[in-house]
Parts: structure tokens; C-alpha cells; sequence
């Protein structure tokens, strides 16, 4: 099974066809939700506590570029150099879990193998255009973070792959890259407009006022991989 198959036929997992996809399975009974109210007050919740930051983006799937997703990456820095984020497809209670990315420095970047830095994308164009946005957070206040992050690469696997319908997370995760400013990584204006709206803002603006962030000097050619090469990655899942 490759991460580029189609979504099963008529299974408890499939879409059906009509309105919105939702999530497979009965609706939470009340007794439910009284556990996890329960759990809520006397467990321990710090490695979620840790997320600091919920960031709004979008991801193209590395197999097929013109399918693109608004996400929504609630990040926890590890270290200096280091961040990883759970990524949703929204930032609603019910959001659904769309994978997870992990977010590196470019000394560490650079430090990795030349397979392993193909698998990696750069995020200084997200950043500088107004694409990357911190929801509701003051422009000056995510200023600090979005000149350091303008030097990152990220690893985004998705593994639930919503906007083909799956109401459940099916098949082999796919390997997601960042936009690009060439043709085919560019996002597509609808979906800019219908985020920009939510959270009424303009990336036209942002991107004015995020002018002066410095971009990185270089940005390894081995990143954005579909873009220097005119290809991107899919997984197989083969019996050994």
C-alpha cells in the first residue's frame, strides 16, 4: 500500500459522498465525557502543556503538489535547535490529528546526510510571504520567533489524509512539503483567502511588514528536493 493510493471504496472509513468528512465512529457518550473530564483534573498533562506556540500554514503532498491542506502545528521547542509539532487540520476541539513535523536549525540541518536532507523542506519563503501566520499573536510579539524560524527545515509526515475523504487514518503516510515560490508550490488563493478571513488578516500585509527578516545566506539546494529536481517522494508497503 503506497501513500499515493486512492482512499478505499465503501468501508467504515470512507467518505460516503455527501457533506463534510467526519470522523468514523459513534458520537462520545455523556459518560465519556465525564472521564475525560476526570482525567483532565488529576493526570499530568506537560509534554501538550510544553506546546508554546500554534502556528497556521500549508502543506502541499510531496507526490502531488496540487493537493494542498491548511494545518495547524502546535509546537514545543526541545532545545535551541530543535522543535517538534502535532499537526491538525484545524484548530477546533474536534481538530483532527494530520501527523506530526519536527522542525531543525540549519547547523543541524547541515550536519545531516544528503538522503536524509532530501526528505526536508526549507521554511523562509512560508515565513517571509505571510503564509506562516501565529493565530491571533501580535505581529511584534512573533517577530523573535519568525526571524529564527525563517532559517529552519522541517519533516512533515502526514498520516491521515483528510482531504481525500478518510474518515479514518488509512494506508502509508505521505511525505508533505512547505510552499515554494515557483508554479507548482505555490498555494492557491482560495485557501489563502478563506484562512486570512478567519483570523482577518492579509498576507499581502505580512509579507510587507516581514520585508527586513533576513532570509538564510544559503538554503541547501538538498531541501524543497521536488523543486531542484521535479520530483517528489511516496511510501510503499511491502510484505518481506
Amino acid at each position: 500500500m503506497a501513500s499515493t493510493d486512492e482512499s478505499p471504496g465503501r468501508t467504515p472509513a470512507s467518505h460516503g459522498g455527501t457533506g463534510p468528512c467526519q470522523t468514523a465512529g459513534k458520537p462520545m457518550t455523556m459518560g465519556q465525557k465525564i472521564i475525560e473530564k476526570g482525567s483532565e483534573v488529576m493526570q499530568s498533562f506537560k509534554p501538550i502543556k510544553h506546546m508554546s506556540q500554534h502556528v497556521c500554514t500549508f502543506a502541499l503532498y510531496s507526490h502531488d503538489l496540487g493537493r494542498q491542506l491548511e494545518t495547524h502545528h502546535y509546537i514545543s521547542r526541545l532545545t535551541e535547535d530543535f522543535l517538534q509539532a502535532a499537526v491538525y487540520d484545524s484548530d477546533q476541539p474536534n481538530a483532527r490529528l494530520l501527523g506530526v513535523e519536527y522542525i531543525l536549525s540549519d547547523r543541524l540541518y547541515e550536519g545531516l546526510p544528503a538522503e536524509e536532507q532530501k526528505l526536508w523542506h526549507s521554511h523562509a519563503y512560508e515565513v517571509k510571504t505571510g503564509l506562516w501566520i501565529h493565530p491571533e499573536l501580535p505581529e511584534m510579539v512573533a517577530r523573535p520567533e519568525l526571524e529564527s524560524l525563517a532559517k529552519t527545515y522541517g519533516k512533515f509526515w502526514c498520516t491521515w489524509q483528510v482531504d481525500r475523504g478518510d474518515r479514518l487514518p488509512l494506508g502509508a503516510p505521505a511525505l508533505m512539503m512547505s510552499p515554494q515560490g515557483v508554479a507548482l508550490g505555490k498555494v492557491k488563493e482560495e485557501l489563502v483567502e478563506k484562512r486570512d478571513q478567519k483570523y482577518n488578516i492579509s498576507r499581502e500585509a505580512l509579507e510587507e511588514k516581514r520585508v527586513e527578516i533576513a532570509e538564510p545566506e544559503w538554503i541547501n539546494p538538498q531541501a524543497d528536493y521536488w523543486k531542484q529536481n521535479g520530483k517528489g517522494f511516496a511510501i510503499d508497503i511491502s510484505t518481506g
